[in-house]
C-alpha cells in the first residue's frame, strides 16, 4: 500500500467517511470527545478565540473546541452551549451520587447595609469543602439568599429574621450573573467535584435604625476572589437593640458572637434569670465565655444595648438525630 493510500485511509477513517466504517471508537459521552471540524484551524484569531472561550469559563480545550466548532465559532453561542453540557453532566453525577452522606461542608456569612444572611452548604469530605469551587457555590448561595431577603418589601418598624429550608433555597434564582437557580449551580459543582452536595439551610435578619446585627464566623476564612463573604463550620448572628451607635459595637458584636457559638444557648431569656438549672441554655443568664465569673447578662447591661435575638449554625448539626430517626 503506497504512503499516499495509507494517509488517505487514516483521514476518511478521522472525518467518518470510510466506506469500511469508522475505525474509532465512540464515546458514550460526546460531551468529553472533540473530533476536528472544517471550524478549526491554525489561525491566531482561532486560537484566541479557544483561549477567551477557556479563560472565561473554565472548561477544558478540549470542551472549548468542541463547543466552538458546534457553534460555528460563536463565542456567546459555545460559552452557552458549554454551560448547557455541563448542567446536564451535573444533574447526571447529582442522580448518580445523591443519597450518599454529606457531613461536612461550610458555613457562610454575608453582610451588607442592613441585612445579614447565614447559610449552610454541605458536601461529603473536608477535602472539597476547601476547594475554591465549592467555595464559589457558598457564596453563589449566601448572595441569592441576600437578593431574595432584599426584594421583600416589608415596612421595618422592629428586626425580621426568616429561614429557607433547603428545598426552598434549591428555588432561588441564582443572581444576576447566572443562569437558572440554585439547584442549577448546584449541579454544575456537583459535576466539576464528583462528590454529593446539599444546599442545606439558610437564615436572614433585616434591622431598621436602632438595631444592630453583631456577627461571628468560628475558624473564619476569607479569600480575596469572595469579596466579603466570611467562611467557616461555625455561624451566628446576634440582634441587639440600641439607642444611640456606639463606637465599640462591632467588636461587642463579635464577642456576642462567640458566646452564642461557644455557649449554644437556646433562648434569650431576660436579666432577671437566676444562674443555674433550667436557665443555663438562656443566653443572659450564662456563665460569660470570656469571663465566666459573671454572666453574658452582667457583661452587656453596662455596654447600653438589649440583646434581642440570634441565629446559631453549626455545621452538619441534626444530621445524627435524623439518622437516629
Amino acid at each position: 500500500m503506497s504512503l499516499l493510500r495509507s494517509w488517505r485511509l487514516c483521514l476518511a477513517a478521522r472525518t467518518g467517511s470510510c466506506p469500511a466504517g469508522p475505525l474509532l471508537l465512540q464515546s458514550p459521552q460526546p460531551w468529553h470527545t472533540f473530533h476536528a471540524g472544517p471550524w478549526l484551524s491554525s489561525s491566531a484569531s482561532s486560537k484566541e478565540l479557544l483561549m477567551k472561550l477557556r479563560r472565561k469559563t473554565g472548561y477544558s480545550f478540549v470542551n472549548c473546541k468542541k463547543a466552538l466548532e458546534t457553534c460555528g465559532g460563536d463565542l456567546k453561542q459555545a460559552e452557552s452551549w458549554l454551560h448547557k453540557q455541563a448542567q446536564k453532566e451535573g444533574w447526571s453525577k447529582a442522580a448518580k451520587l445523591h443519597g450518599r452522606k454529606t457531613k461536612e461542608g461550610l458555613i457562610g456569612l454575608l453582610q451588607e447595609g442592613n441585612t445579614s444572611v447565614l447559610v449552610e452548604v454541605n458536601c461529603e469530605t473536608d477535602f472539597v469543602s476547601r476547594n475554591l469551587k465549592f467555595q464559589q457555590l457558598v457564596q453563589q448561595v449566601a448572595l441569592g439568599t441576600l437578593l431574595h431577603c432584599q426584594s421583600l418589601k416589608d415596612q421595618l418598624s422592629t428586626y425580621s429574621k426568616g429561614f429557607l429550608s433547603s428545598s426552598e433555597l434549591s428555588e432561588l434564582p441564582a443572581g444576576p450573573e447566572r443562569e437558572g437557580a440554585l439547584k442549577d449551580q448546584l449541579a454544575l459543582a456537583i459535576g466539576k467535584l464528583g462528590e454529593n452536595m446539599t444546599l442545606k439551610r439558610a437564615a436572614w435578619v433585616k434591622v431598621p435604625a436602632g438595631f444592630y446585627v453583631g456577627s461571628y464566623v468560628h475558624g473564619a476564612m476569607h479569600s480575596p476572589s469572595l469579596h466579603n463573604l466570611v467562611l467557616g463550620k461555625y455561624g451566628a448572628l446576634v440582634v441587639c437593640e440600641t439607642s444611640e451607635r456606639k463606637a465599640n459595637l462591632e467588636d461587642l458584636g463579635r464577642r456576642l458572637g462567640q458566646h452564642v457559638v461557644g455557649m449554644a444557648p437556646l433562648s434569650v431569656g431576660s436579666l432577671d434569670d437566676e444562674p443555674g438549672g433550667e436557665a443555663e441554655t438562656k443566653m443572659l443568664s450564662q456563665p460569660y465565655l470570656l469571663d465566666p465569673s459573671i454572666t453574658l447578662g452582667q457583661y452587656v447591661q453596662p455596654q447600653g444595648v438589649s440583646v434581642v435575638d440570634f441565629v446559631r449554625f453549626e455545621c452538619g448539626e441534626g444530621d445524627e438525630a435524623a439518622e437516629a430517626e
